[in-house]
């Protein structure tokens, strides 16, 4: 599998050590930055640019997730879903990294560094990797219905009206 990694200056270390986690798994990872420590880094587009490989590669038929890491994963979560086809789902234990991908078929995973020991974190993406979308039509038709929100604003009749 193919793995987009962005990040910012907190989880850069997390970030290299992971890259060596998942290439002795047997995993091809790219790198969308930042390639060296800097306090002040913008996270941003570093995040846009890994979620946008990863909708590419989607569309291209290449099986591909994305991890995105800062010191809380927030940001780094919410600039990755404004790339119209991600689902990045934040993550802090192993069963919001599995129900990520069961129920809501998340390609992007956030995870906030300064959170967890860096053995928390692989197991969290091991965990998120190995789990597959569940497929049940409930899950995919909500799934569907943000997809057509985020392509034309269109929402199901509001049941109040």
């Amino acid at each position: 599998m193919r793995i987009h990694i962005a990040t910012d200056h907190a989880g850069l270390d997390f970030s290299t050590q992971l890259q060596d986690h998942l290439r002795a798994a047997g995993h091809e990872v790219v790198d969308h930055g930042p390639i060296v420590y800097d306090a002040v880094d913008d996270y941003p587009a570093f995040c846009i640019r890994a979620a946008q490989a990863v909708v590419r590669d989607q569309a291209a038929g290449v099986e591909t997730l994305g991890i995105v890491f800062g010191g809380s994963g927030n940001g780094e979560q919410i600039a990755a879903n404004k790339v119209e086809g991600i689902r990045a789902a934040l993550v802090w234990n192993l069963s919001t990294a599995e129900l990520a991908r069961e129920h809501n078929d998340a390609n992007v995973i956030a995870i906030g560094a300064r959170q967890h020991t860096f053995d928390e974190v692989t197991a969290l993406i091991d965990r998120f990797i190995a789990t597959p979308f569940s497929g049940n039509e409930r899950h995919a038709r909500r799934i569907a219905q943000i997809a057509d929100f985020e392509r034309d604003g269109s929402l199901l009749p509001d049941p109040r009206a």
